[in-house]
C-alpha cells in the first residue's frame, strides 16, 4: 500500500496537518469558550480557517455546540439569511425530524420549507419566501439565540468569508441591523474571519461601521520558519523520507511562509522525490508549483492597468518603499509621484498588496515570484 502524502492544500489543515499557532489557538479557545467574540484578521492563505476548524474540534464541552457557515457564495443580504438559517439547523439538530420542527417552531413567520438533495439526511437547504419584513429577519438572526435557550446551550457560530458582507447592496444597515440583534444574545458566541485584511480591518476597525469593538479582534502572524523547518523535516521522516534543514528552509523562502503554500510545494517535493530530497527536486517542485498557478496570474494580470502592473513589478523587485524617487518612476514608468497613491489604493483593494505604514508587500509570494520570473526590470 502507498504511503500516504504528509502534507494537504486546498482545504484547511487538520489533525496532524496542522502545525505551530499554539499561542493563537490558545487565546481563541479561551475566548469562544468563554462567550467572547472574536475577529480573526490576515491576508490570505495564513491558516484563519485551519486554526478555526482546528480549535472548534478540540472544544470538548457538552453544553457547548458548534455551527460553521462560509458565506463565500453570498452575494445579498437574502443569500445570507437562506445559508445562515440552513446551516444553524442542520447543524443543531441530528434527524429530520428535528430539523423540520425547529424550522416550524423557530421561522413560523416565514413559512419556511425544505429542498432536500440525493442524501436528504445531510444534503439540504430551507428555502422561504422573505420580504424583509422586521419580524423575519429577527427569526432568521434569532435563530441561534432561541433554538441555544431551548436546548440549554451555547452556541458557537463561526462566520468563514466575513467581508462579503461588505459587497452587499446597502451593505451598512444590513450590517447594523445583524450587530443591534446579535450584541445582545446571551447564549451566542461568534467567531468571524474572511480571506480579505483590508475589508475585515475595515468593518472591525473603525469607529464609524457597525462592527466597531463587536468583539476581539487578533491579528495573525505568519507562522515562523524556526516552527516550519521541524514540522516539514518531521513530515518527511515519517514516511520514510530525509529532507535537510537547509531544504526545507529553501521551501520557507520561496513562498514566504504562506501556510497554504509551504504545505503544497512540501507537497509536491514529497511527491517528486525519492528516499532522499535533492535540490533538483526542490527546484522542479518550484516549476510545478508556478505553473500551475500560471493560468490564475495570467488572467490576474490581464484585469490589471499598465501602472498597476508596473508598480507590481517594482515590488516584486524589492522596492518596498519611496516609490517616489526619481529614479524608481522612471525605471518601472510610473509616470509621476501624484498616481502612485491612486494605484496602491487600487491594488489594495484588488487585495493584492498589503500596507503596513510606508512600506508595501504582495499578499501573494507565489504571484511575485512568477511576475519577477516575468519582469525585465532586475
Amino acid at each position: 500500500m502507498a504511503t500516504e502524502n504528509p502534507f494537504v492544500f486546498g482545504k484547511a489543515a487538520e489533525g496532524s496537518y496542522f502545525t505551530d499557532r499554539q499561542e493563537d489557538a490558545r487565546r481563541l479557545t479561551a475566548n469562544l469558550t468563554h462567550g467572547i467574540n472574536t475577529i480573526l484578521i490576515s491576508p490570505r492563505r495564513w491558516g484563519k480557517t485551519s486554526l478555526v476548524k482546528k480549535v472548534i474540534s478540540e472544544i470538548d464541552h457538552p453544553e457547548i455546540k458548534t455551527v460553521f457557515i462560509d458565506i463565500f457564495q453570498c452575494k445579498s443580504e437574502w443569500d445570507f439569511y437562506h445559508a445562515f438559517a440552513t446551516a444553524v439547523i442542520k447543524q443543531t439538530a441530528t434527524k429530520l425530524e428535528e430539523w423540520v420542527e425547529m424550522a416550524k417552531t423557530f421561522l413560523a413567520s416565514i413559512s419556511p420549507k425544505f429542498t432536500f438533495g440525493p442524501d436528504p439526511i445531510n444534503d439540504f437547504s430551507i428555502t422561504f419566501d422573505w420580504d424583509k419584513k422586521d419580524d423575519s429577519v429577527m427569526d432568521i438572526l434569532q435563530l441561534p439565540e432561541k433554538i441555544a435557550q431551548k436546548r440549554d446551550i451555547q452556541l458557537l457560530v463561526c462566520i468563514d468569508e466575513f467581508q462579503q458582507m461588505a459587497e452587499f447592496g446597502d451593505a451598512i444597515t444590513f450590517q447594523k441591523r445583524l450587530r443591534s440583534i446579535w450584541q445582545h444574545q446571551q447564549h451566542v458566541t461568534y467567531c468571524m474571519f474572511g480571506s480579505k485584511k483590508h475589508l475585515m480591518e475595515n468593518m472591525f476597525n473603525h469607529q464609524s461601521m457597525p462592527f466597531y469593538k463587536f468583539g476581539d479582534l487578533m491579528f495573525l502572524k505568519k507562522i515562523p520558519t524556526i516552527e516550519w523547518v521541524p514540522f516539514i523535516c518531521d513530515k518527511f521522516k515519517e514516511t520514510g523520507k530525509t529532507i535537510t534543514e537547509q531544504q526545507a528552509r529553501k521551501i520557507c523562502e520561496v513562498t514566504e511562509n504562506l501556510s497554504s503554500y509551504v504545505q503544497q510545494l512540501s507537497w509536491i517535493v514529497w511527491y517528486k522525490s525519492g528516499k532522499t530530497v535533492t535540490n533538483s527536486d526542490i527546484n522542479g517542485a518550484i516549476d510545478d508549483l508556478l505553473e500551475q498557478n500560471k493560468v490564475f496570474f495570467q488572467r490576474e494580470v490581464e484585469q490589471l492597468t499598465e501602472l498597476q502592473l508596473n508598480l507590481l513589478r517594482a515590488i516584486a523587485n524589492g522596492v518596498s518603499s519611496g516609490f517616489s524617487r526619481k529614479e524608481v518612476i522612471k525605471k518601472y514608468r510610473l509616470e509621476s509621484s501624484a498616481n502612485i497613491q491612486a494605484v496602491k489604493k487600487s491594488l489594495l483593494k484588488r487585495d493584492l498588496i498589503d500596507i503596513d505604514g510606508e512600506s508595501i508587500a504582495f499578499n501573494d509570494s507565489l504571484f511575485k515570484l512568477w511576475l519577477k520570473r516575468q519582469t525585465y526590470y532586475n
